[in-house]
């Protein structure tokens, strides 16, 4: 009963956050309208649909607390960013080439899948090098979201030629029936817009409303998601990392997909890296920066010796397999040559990750060696950092 209650809830949530971001997708799309391609993907899109990322960390903490809630943290994080980097862009790819039969290749500026995988790969690397003590406190979570402010300015700084970008005009169409009606239906913008049409006061309205659904929505995708690892017998991050990941993703991949379908390739590709890059620093740092100072209480990692090798290795796992995804972009986005192949081989590994997560919830004997290398190399990553406690 707690298995099927459990699917039951986080496909309720699943819903309900996908249609509240619709509404957060209309808002932020014309309050960054005139933003260039591959910057508004990697911010205003990312953001947007990173938000349930961000209040399913801040509840798995709240909920569960110290170790446990910040290794669901981290399964939800990781796991959305493997979700984004592998399936996303897959989902672009059939849904252009294969479904719509639109183009043979997609055409991206490898300069952008450069600039977000690089960034992308240090926030990684940050977050395992300096973010592995015993004792996590309020700090880690600002020296974490610093990052991404530096990567945010970045975009400002870098200058991209416009190869792969497609003007998109904003456009809101209303919907049928009354505001109400809308509403009961979370059909955000017309319940906000009715047949009016959006200016900024309205996206901000319609905005700070999307973003309080979502984190209602996301309290209950947690709630479900402990059903479910009661049910199963899982511990409640190995949940995280597969189910309320890919909830949490359902946003990023319909946004990527318009924008595709639209022609915007960089801004499809950028949403996703970015997305990642604002999970891994904000949807952890800020969660945990809020945390630890309304608690007055630092997070103890020392007691939880089986969540820090969940942790240790995973965090390897999405290190690897980002550089992987990186290196399948820029080459496929260099020779002007990413197509249906490389769709087929992001679905692969997503697939050989979800193996590996199974094996891992079951003990298998066979991975028990991949599993020292991933938590050794983890360790040996750790003692890079000058104030790490032995």
């Amino acid at each position: 009963m707690e298995i099927l209650s459990g699917l039951v809830i986080i496909f309720i949530a699943c819903i309900i956050i996908w249609k509240a971001c619709d509404g957060f997708e209309d808002a932020s799309g014309y309050l960054g309208r005139n933003m260039k391609g591959g910057v508004k993907g990697a911010t205003i899109d990312a953001i947007g649909s990173s938000m349930p990322e961000l209040f399913t960390t801040f509840f798995f903490l709240v909920l569960a607390g110290d170790a446990k809630g910040f290794a669901s943290g981290i399964g939800t994080t990781s796991g959305s960013a493997i979700f984004n980097i592998m399936i996303i862009p897959a989902a672009v790819i059939m849904s252009v080439i294969v479904v719509n039969r639109k183009v043979q290749f997609i055409n991206i500026n490898p300069k952008v899948i450069l600039r977000d995988g690089i960034a992308l790969m240090l926030a990684i690397l940050c977050l395992i090098i300096f973010v592995s003590e015993k004792e996590l406190d309020w700090y880690h979570g600002v020296f974490l979201m610093s990052l991404y402010v530096v990567y945010v300015l970045s975009l400002f700084f870098i200058k991209m030629d416009s190869e792969g970008d497609h003007e998109d005009e904003y456009e809101y169409e209303a919907g049928d029936g009354g505001r109400l009606a809308a509403f009961f239906k979370l059909d955000l913008s017309h319940a906000i817009l009715g047949n009016n049409t959006m200016n900024s006061k309205r996206a901000w309205v319609l905005l700070i409303l999307a973003t309080s659904i979502v984190g209602a929505s996301c309290h209950l995708l947690v709630t479900g998601c402990e059903l479910l690892g009661d049910g199963l017998n899982w511990n409640t991050y190995v949940v995280a990392l597969i189910f309320a990941a890919a909830a949490t993703s359902v946003p990023d991949t319909i946004i990527s997909v318009k924008s595709a379908n639209n022609g915007a390739y960089n801004d499809a590709i950028s949403n996703a890296l970015g997305s990642n890059i604002f999970d891994i620093c904000f949807a952890l740092g800020m969660p945990l920066t809020i945390y630890t100072l309304f608690y007055d209480k630092t997070i103890i990692m020392s007691g939880g010796a089986e969540e820090m090798n969940f942790i240790g290795q995973f965090r390897i796992l999405l290190l690897i397999l980002t550089f992987l995804a990186t290196v399948i972009f820029y080459v496929g986005a260099k020779r002007k040559k990413l197509g249906a192949k490389s769709g087929y081989f992001l679905m692969l590994l997503y697939v050989a990750f979800i193996v590996y997560t199974l094996a891992y919830t079951y003990n298998a004997p066979w991975l028990q060696g991949m599993q020292e290398t991933l938590i050794n190399i983890n360790d040996h990553l750790i003692h890079l950092n000058p104030f790490h406690k032995m």
